[in-house]
């Protein structure tokens, strides 16, 4: 299932929708303005409440907790830096691990599970500007948790970028 993500980029709240890829709003991406720490849900289209996501407050690297109806998870955070790729290690709660690499700041990035790919975020098919898609490759994947993997991992490199 292809996906559409619209980043706002001025706003307050940082809210945005996602659309699946027959133009239908799928999911909203509700950033929590205000805030001590950085926090986003992802909502169903009738205002459901899917996923939360936050920073942790106390670790040594930024790493962003994703939770399912108050239980945890997932834990996301950079794994390793090298001159052309970004990578991002997700540690599910079942210990199962999912490595994001690719150019982030680009949108141009992958979420693979034991070298089997699981998504593709990418510019390339999409021409509207500030767009990029989400394409859920396995059936059985949970899409929701995917999109809220690539969420996650704009936020820490822009955050990173940022502090730069």
């Amino acid at each position: 299932m292809r996906y559409e993500v619209r980043e706002r980029l001025l706003g307050v709240g940082e809210d945005y929708w996602i659309e699946d890829e027959r133009g239908h709003k799928a999911f909203l991406v509700d950033g929590k303005a205000m805030r001590l720490r950085d926090t986003f849900q992802l909502k169903a289209r009738d205002g459901q409440v899917l996923i939360d996501i936050h920073q942790k407050m106390f670790a040594l690297r930024d790493t962003m907790v994703i939770e399912r109806d108050g239980q945890a998870l997932a834990k996301i955070k950079r794994k390793r830096l090298s001159l052309l790729r970004n990578h991002y290690r997700v540690e599910l709660v079942d210990g199962t691990e999912l490595d994001v690499s690719g150019k982030i700041l680009d949108r141009e990035f992958v979420v693979e599970y034991d070298d089997e790919l699981l998504a593709v975020i990418s510019r390339r098919w999409l021409r509207v500007r500030d767009t990029y898609g989400v394409d859920v490759i396995r059936e059985d994947a949970d899409s929701a948790l995917l999109i809220a993997v690539a969420v996650c991992v704009i936020h820490l490199a822009e955050k990173e970028g940022r502090d730069d």
